[in-house]
């Protein structure tokens, strides 16, 4: 039928491509002029004012500081969580309901939920103090101690956005045939050499989508930071809502929001580059 009418495909399709083109493709084009305008004539005036802004270094070393710590411990956590419930019989359902808790929490209440733990009078602080751990009340999350400050934002972050990355494991976990575990077995490859000779390689698909997804996310990261740190640890995302509404600088939020992207689409290549799946060697 299509072969007489060749069109019907692409009218299927039109609808679909007619809504990104409204609801992403032009947004994103007004975003880059507004960006790379100014008085309605290209300038580069905009990218120079973020550049010398006093923020600017510190916000762009926090980001990729956070999602180096963060994306890596993910990972890793996600790794060892879906390995051990994928040998897990009975209650293997309610296990992972349990962990996935948080993916059901947003930014900010998650943010909120820690800020209330950490803060001078929060959980932690009354823990210690009742254990005479600390003589006084201390003070995790000011400007004071920004060791403590980073961690306290990186355990937030990983005990929030780690269930998503497992979700994607376990997923592909899920799709190794048992008989390439039992075969090596058989061959007397113990679990160790199981994981990083059989497992590990039949997951990539599944490890490259949690990468690529976990590290744009951590780019993107600002409400759980906004509610523990506030501009005591700026980083890219907050600096762009900051010149918005604070500012009222629309071009210089455009630019941070331009700069975003393209530090996620650089590192969504580095990675289907360096984690290239080949078809031919999946199951």
């Amino acid at each position: 039928m299509t072969q007489n009418r060749p069109w019907i495909p692409y009218l299927l399709i039109l609808p679909s491509v007619a809504f990104l083109a409204l609801l992403f493709v032009v947004p994103l084009v007004q975003t880059i002029w507004l960006a790379l305008s100014d008085n309605g004539a290209p300038s580069l005036a905009n990218a120079e004012r973020m550049v010398t802004d006093i923020n600017f270094t510190r916000s762009v070393r926090n980001t990729f500081l956070l999602t180096i710590v963060v994306v890596p411990v993910q990972i890793a956590i996600a790794l060892a969580m879906g390995t051990m419930v994928s040998k897990v019989g009975r209650g293997r359902e309610t296990i992972l309901w349990i962990w996935t808790i948080p993916l059901g929490i947003s930014d900010l209440a998650a943010g909120l939920v820690w800020l209330s733990i950490l803060q001078n009078t929060g959980y932690f602080n009354s823990l210690l103090f009742s254990l005479g751990v600390i003589g006084r009340q201390a003070s995790w999350l000011s400007y004071q101690t920004p060791v403590a400050l980073f961690i306290a934002i990186a355990v937030a972050e990983i005990w929030r956005g780690t269930a998503i990355v497992m979700v994607i494991i376990v997923a592909g976990l899920n799709q190794v045939p048992k008989e390439f575990k039992e075969a090596a077995e058989i061959f007397g490859a113990g679990p160790w050499t199981r994981f990083w000779r059989i497992t590990l390689p039949l997951i990539r698909p599944a490890l490259q989508s949690a990468l690529i997804l976990r590290t744009v996310l951590a780019f993107e990261v600002f409400a759980v930071v906004y509610a523990l740190g506030g501009r005591n640890f700026p980083v890219l995302v907050g600096e762009a809502y900051n010149w918005q509404n604070q500012n009222q600088n629309y071009s210089v939020a455009a630019v941070y929001a331009v700069l975003i992207m393209i530090i996620s689409l650089a590192a969504t290549l580095i990675y289907l580059k360096a984690l290239k799946v080949d078809p031919e060697r999946l199951p």
